[in-house]
């Protein structure tokens, strides 16, 4: 699925610049996909777009960023693990999601179905959701959500 879902960002900039879903899931076979796959990514990217018109609706005033702090449940902290927390608290601390986006990245990484999800799959997600919001990310997500920890050099704590 997340194999899909990094092909259609990569192909479409935007994504009502991809084609209606039955042209889509014929490209996408086309490419090599197996229908499994297909069929996975479409279902997540149709619920996050559910997810995300319910959470706006719900919570229009919350666009703004919250001083509050977000208690995880366990079964969140089970399925996502320490460091894709860690991760989400990062880049709400640094103003690059914000509350709302930080909900729809928690939901669709408990609707990926692992447990514990990999920060890869993670930074995945994060990518997808602001995609379906025709947000570009900055150059600092970029770097966070592109590079791979095992070729980046150590950082430098001040």
């Amino acid at each position: 699925m997340f194999d899909v879902l990094v092909y259609l960002y990569e192909t479409y900039y935007r994504p009502d610049a991809c084609p209606d879903s039955e042209a889509l899931v014929k490209k996408l076979s086309a490419v090599g996909f197996e229908e499994e796959e297909i069929t996975k990514a479409l279902g997540w990217l149709t619920a996050l777009a559910e997810t995300t018109n319910e959470l706006s609706d719900s919570y229009p005033h919350q666009t703004a960023f919250s001083f509050g702090t977000r208690i995880y449940v366990s079964q969140e902290t089970d399925v996502l693990g320490t460091p894709a927390v860690g991760f989400i608290q990062f880049l709400e601390a640094a103003k690059l999601i914000n509350p709302i986006q930080r909900e729809i990245v928690i939901e669709r990484a408990l609707a990926a179905g692992e447990t514990p999800i990999s920060l890869e799959k993670l930074k995945v997600i994060v990518l997808m959701v602001l995609w379906s919001q025709g947000k570009e990310p900055d150059g600092l997500i970029f770097d966070e959500l592109f590079l791979d920890d095992d070729d980046a050099a150590p950082r430098i704590l001040h």
